[in-house]
């Protein structure tokens, strides 16, 4: 049977989409690179191509798209299409959490948080109240979780330092893509 003139027209959509996509990311466009890294990194009903999903990730991300931050970060983390590298996500994730990425600050205050658990006492201040302060941001955004991780944190800090940790998340402001004062 042959197919329907509406399914001609519209089955062809899809791919002139990617095309259209894939031309505008090689042209250097951040969010078709992004785009492109998301196509690859999530493909429904095939197998998933982590490794051009971070190439395309990576070119957006030295533009500095947050959301290709953040997802590059992740796919480092996670060793998915790259070899795993917890310096590079750290990296990647910090950029996308000081442009003001909610999941970016999230996964930084959950950094802190299990670093403090590891470090002297001193340290593990430090570490607790960077947790905070990320928890404290990504909660202002109602990111899932950050309300309760902050308020969790806050618990073993003393009035004096949740004073201070509100200080640091009030001092946070992103400045312009890829410059933060904090």
């Amino acid at each position: 049977m042959e197919k329907r003139w509406f399914s001609k027209l519209l089955g062809g959509a899809k791919s002139r989409r990617l095309e259209t996509t894939q031309a505008r990311a090689d042209e250097g466009l951040a969010d078709a690179q992004f785009s492109l890294g998301l196509q690859f990194a999530s493909v429904k009903g095939g197998v998933p191509d982590y490794a051009q999903a971070v190439r395309w990730y990576l070119l957006a991300a030295n533009q500095n798209h947050a959301m290709a931050q953040f997802n590059l970060g992740i796919m480092l983390a996670e060793g998915q299409g790259v070899p795993r590298d917890d310096a590079g996500s750290e990296k990647w994730m910090r950029r996308a959490a000081q442009q003001g990425d909610a999941g970016a600050q999230h996964n930084m205050g959950s950094r802190h948080r299990r670093a403090s658990f590891k470090a002297p006492p001193a340290v593990a201040l430090e570490s607790n109240l960077e947790a905070y302060k990320w928890f404290s941001l990504a909660a202002a955004q109602d990111y899932r979780g950050s309300d309760m991780a902050f308020e969790s944190v806050a618990l073993g800090l003393t009035p004096e330092q949740v004073a201070e940790g509100d200080g640091r998340a009030a001092a946070f402001t992103v400045v312009s893509p890829g410059i933060v004062q904090s």
